[in-house]
């Protein structure tokens, strides 16, 4: 069956593009054709009036609200914003309208939440808005830098370059995101193992051998009756250290959230520790790197573009070094000098960027940077990999060996006695 096309609506009072809704429809063209499709609008009415007007003959129209178990309605990740940032700015290099644009990237959408936001930037832009105010309403999604970025591209009539370079930020931004996941993953993972074998056996297997042990009629070796004691403790009281590691999980992950002094003790912390920590640096330093050199790329002034770099860099540390950069740059101090007085980037960061602005080419040298150090981080998370197999054997070995050697010392000295 073939498809309509949505027919561009002018766009609504801004109060009521918040009730946005899309519909499900089907009908049938001036010739007796079946269409399905669906139309944005804010009841059924509306809708089924849209498509009269385009001389489509409605059976039926029904809300397309995702249910609770359905995946449609999920949240509008960084990967969503990246992928939809390539593909705009691929239609705008080829020439399609901003409008359309929209309209042809909703449509292939398949997270409602993501494909509403869609329309409803799109209808804003119709109305007159320019992209930039249009995405600043979603603040969520489009941050800060996104937008000035867009905006820098507006006002210097190069809209499609800016958003192609955006693009390909945001690519290099999730796939050094995604190293920085798969690093911290990797040791969590081990222990969540080791954790979930070692409660496994204290709570199924060690009972079972306690029951063995108390027909032997003689007193336990000491490791051994450690073992018994921490099962018997796992078995009565499961549930507090159940809810407790829930309570201390939520507890840490709330304090970072509203306490700015416990995160920035956790981003120190991390960034002390052996080889986690260098990946951290580096990581860092590669974000403010790129960020800085695409945002003054696009034309936005150094002080204003230090003013979204601290965010980008995901670490308060670094964050806070960015504002103290940014003070010292806007009385009139070097950005390399700057950079230097924080004591946190490497000579080679430094040094780059001074010859950057001496040459005045500044953006070239900080994307240098970036690249190099995001190498680093590559080349560290592959180190960090395989530092960790040995390791993994050891934590498990020793967890899970140790138990099952104390549950046999009482069997070895039975058979010694024998």
């Amino acid at each position: 069956m073939a498809t309509a096309v949505a027919a561009k609506t002018k766009a609504p009072a801004r109060s009521n593009a918040n009730v946005l809704k899309t519909f499900q429809w089907k009908g049938k063209d001036r010739r007796g054709k079946t269409l399905t499709g669906e139309e944005s609008g804010r009841s059924e009415a509306l809708v089924k009036a849209q498509l009269r007007k385009q001389g489509i003959s409605v059976t039926s129209v029904k809300s397309n609200t995702p249910g609770f178990f359905q995946k449609s309605g999920s949240r509008i990740s960084a990967r969503d914003i990246a992928v939809f940032t390539r593909q705009l700015a691929t239609m705008m290099r080829a020439g399609v309208p901003l409008v359309q644009s929209f309209e042809m990237i909703a449509g292939g959408v398949k997270n409602q939440t993501m494909k509403d936001m869609l329309v409803k930037i799109k209808i804003d832009i119709e109305g007159g808005t320019s992209l930039s105010e249009a995405l600043n309403k979603f603040p969520a999604q489009f941050d800060e830098l996104f937008v000035n970025l867009v905006r820098a591209g507006e006002s210097a009539g190069v809209l499609d370059t800016v958003l192609e370079t955006v693009a390909t930020y945001k690519e290099n931004i999730e796939t050094l995101k995604g190293k920085i996941k798969k690093a911290l993953f990797y040791p969590a993972a081990v222990m969540a193992v080791a954790v979930i074998v070692s409660a496994i056996l204290l709570v199924y297997v060690v009972p079972q051998f306690e029951e063995l042990f108390k027909g032997f009629g003689a007193d336990l070796p000491a490791f051994t009756q450690f073992i018994v004691s921490c099962s018997k403790f796992a078995v009565d009281y499961w549930f507090v250290l159940l809810f407790g590691a829930i309570a201390a999980g939520v507890g840490f992950v709330t304090a970072i959230k509203r306490s700015r002094n416990f995160a920035r003790l956790v981003d120190r912390t991390l960034l002390r520790v052996p080889v986690i920590g260098d990946i951290l640096n580096n990581s860092a330093i590669a974000r403010f790197c790129r960020t800085l050199a695409i945002t003054f790329r696009a034309g936005v002034p150094l002080v204003e573009a230090l003013d979204t770099v601290g965010g980008a860099t995901g670490n308060i540390i670094y964050d806070e070094a960015t504002k103290k950069i940014r003070e010292d740059v806007s009385v009139g101090l070097q950005l390399n000098l700057a950079m230097r007085q924080v004591n946190l980037f490497p000579i080679m960061v430094i040094q780059m960027t001074a010859i950057g602005e001496e040459s005045g080419a500044l953006d070239t040298m900080l994307v240098k940077a970036a690249e190099f150090y995001e190498q680093e981080v590559n080349n560290a998370v592959d180190a960090l990999s395989s530092l960790l197999e040995p390791m993994i054997m050891v934590i498990i070995g020793t967890l899970v060996g140790g138990m099952v050697i104390g549950l046999y010392l009482p069997i070895f000295k039975l058979a010694a006695v024998v």
